[in-house]
């Protein structure tokens, strides 16, 4: 590895790449409701890197865990550079929406309004609609440093309430916002003006403490460490393990609290103290918090505010099982999606499951979404009798809940479950269909970028592979060897596999390049990543920049690479891609 000055910081690059995602809500050339989505990713994103990373960086630092990054940096160093670059990518999406597109929406006649500029017919009916649907499910909790302090879970919206108690003074109050109910409220039938429900309820509060004068309140947010540990020598039943940490997981350090700048400086203090944080953790905000409401926005019916639609392209050739096979037999077939359409992967494994021929199906799914018709076909393939083998990626972040209970249809009919193993997550994407043809059993294979999910599949782009290839083949059924019966097996004939083979195969195909450009000065690289972050790789990007091999690097998220710097990589341009899909799929040339 190279002096630290060669390298960017992983945790920074990721806040650039957030950065770049706020730039799209930003540029009026894009639609105006996927503006608002673009904040509402940008939102995803930021409260997920402080669930994620930030957390893993807190609690190397109280585990008195020194570990220092490929850039030189210590783990209480990169929390001070985040805790000064976080809150004004924060600002800026704040500056984005009150500044700019709050008034592009009002001229199409669409606002979230204040609930003192509504009329007195407008408030009486959202006082009606308070009483019926919002108050009895809202429960108002005492805020007491000597008591037990109420829970306050994660990404959660909150108000703290400022009572005044005749002949006791002051005291403090904590009603949830609740989210069974849309937190957008439309103030009129028919029209698009809304208010947000945290205001409604903020402008009733005296509903829910009769005898008592309600003098202020303030909405705040908390944001939790999320990640889920698995216990490597206590994962004897991972499904367990997985439930066990799933319910714990609700329950993680804070991380950070976000507020209005308008909070009083006294209850800004309480809330530090009851949670635990200090001045650096704390987000003061001039305008919405959560923004993960602008979602519910972006949801509209209004087309002419929105990406036109994409029609995916679907081939004849494999409108059907029967073609598709035939289809594979003749030549590999590449799928790009979403601009070709994600039907023909469903469709074989749909036409694996009823056809005659195919005797065993083994397929990896790691995030497959709650209504699944990939995982529906494999469910039938088990109920026709065929051998059906799937490993469930348990630890998928998010997404675990969700797996669990695909883990336990897939059991219930009867498929050979397995979970992969504790200490890493099975990440590939994988579908080995074995169809007896004539004398012989033909294996047809796919792999790809992306996961087995039909929703992902139309906003993220993607490369599948469709081959019947001996080799592939053969490889493939030795991987599901490995993830099933855990084999030590990491050589293959043309699949390049991690950990064990990837990196070094990549490393390998580089140095050869440099042979190449060496002999003939026609070296060349492309590689399309979502991160590049290995320093191995990366030192070998810069030999072979260093021997004037011309690169490009298109890398959607982090990047510790530093392009054109002279006498280290002046040969290599990084491209970072952000747009109307979530760039992800991954090629190397």
């Amino acid at each position: 590895m190279r002096e630290p000055a060669a390298y960017l910081n992983r945790e920074l690059s990721w806040l650039q790449f957030n950065a770049r995602v706020l730039a799209e809500a930003e540029r009026e050339s894009n639609p105006l409701l996927e503006r608002l989505r673009f904040l509402s990713i940008f939102e995803s994103n930021h409260d997920e890197f402080y669930m994620i990373r930030v957390s893993g960086l807190i609690e190397q630092i109280q585990n008195g865990i020194r570990e220092i990054s490929p850039d030189g940096k210590s783990p209480t160093e990169q929390l001070e550079l985040i805790a000064k670059q976080a809150p004004i990518l924060r600002k800026r999406a704040s500056q984005v929406f009150e500044r700019d597109i709050r008034s592009a929406l009002k001229k199409n006649s669409i606002t979230i309004r204040k609930y003192s500029a509504l009329s007195k017919t407008q408030t009486a009916k959202l006082t009606q609609f308070f009483n019926k649907e919002i108050f009895p499910i809202c429960t108002p909790l005492a805020l007491k440093p000597a008591h037990r302090i109420p829970f306050i879970s994660n990404r959660s919206l909150n108000l703290c309430v400022e009572l005044r108690v005749p002949g006791r003074g002051r005291s403090l109050a904590r009603i949830k916002v609740p989210t069974v109910v849309p937190r957008l409220v439309r103030v009129s039938p028919g029209q698009n003006n809304y208010i947000l429900i945290e205001d409604l309820i903020a402008n009733n509060l005296a509903h829910f403490f009769p005898g008592m004068e309600v003098t202020r309140s303030f909405l705040f947010r908390v944001i939790r460490d999320a990640d889920l540990e698995i216990q490597e020598l206590e994962a004897a039943d991972l499904i367990s393990m997985v439930e066990r940490s799933i319910r714990m997981r609700r329950f993680g350090e804070p991380v950070l609290l976000e507020i209005p700048s308008a909070m009083p400086a006294g209850m800004k203090k309480f809330l530090m103290q009851i949670l635990k944080l200090d001045e650096s953790e704390v987000f003061s905000i001039d305008g919405i918090i959560g923004m993960d409401v602008f979602e519910e926005l972006a949801g509209l019916n209004l087309p002419a505010l929105k990406w036109p639609t994409l029609i995916p392209h679907t081939s004849e050739a494999l409108s059907t099982g029967k073609a598709l096979f035939d289809a594979i037999r003749k030549h590999d077939v590449i799928l790009h999606h979403p601009f070709d359409s994600f039907v023909p992967v469903e469709q074989f494994v749909a036409s694996a499951a009823n056809d005659p021929g195919v005797v065993g199906i083994k397929q990896t799914l790691y995030r497959v979404g709650t209504k699944s018709p990939i995982v529906e076909s494999l469910l039938e393939a088990a109920a026709n009798g065929k051998q059906v083998a799937v490993l469930v990626e348990l630890k998928a972040r998010f997404d675990e809940s969700n797996n669990l209970v695909w883990a336990k249809a897939l059991e219930r009919a009867g498929v050979h479950v397995t979970y992969g193993f504790t200490e890493m997550k099975t990440h590939c994407k994988m579908c080995l269909v074995m169809r007896r043809e004539g004398s012989r059993i033909r294996r047809y294979a796919h792999m790809g970028t992306g996961n087995y999910n039909p929703t992902t599949a139309r906003l993220y782009t993607d490369i599948g592979v469709f081959t019947c290839d001996t080799d592939v083949a053969q490889d493939v059924s030795e991987i599901f060897n490995v993830l099933t019966g855990f084999s030590a097996q990491n050589e293959y004939r043309k699949v390049l596999v991690a950990p064990g083979g990837a990196r070094d195969g990549i490393v390998e195909r580089i140095e050869r390049e440099i042979g190449v450009h060496a002999t003939t000065g026609q070296g060349r690289i492309i590689f399309k990543a979502n991160s590049l972050v290995d320093p191995e790789v990366i030192d070998a990007l810069y030999e072979a920049s260093g021997v004037g091999i011309p690169i490009d690097l298109v890398i959607r998220g982090i990047c510790c690479l530093r392009p054109g710097v002279e006498g280290l990589s002046e040969n290599v341009r990084v491209l970072s891609i952000v747009g109307r899909f979530l760039e992800h799929s991954r090629i190397y040339y």
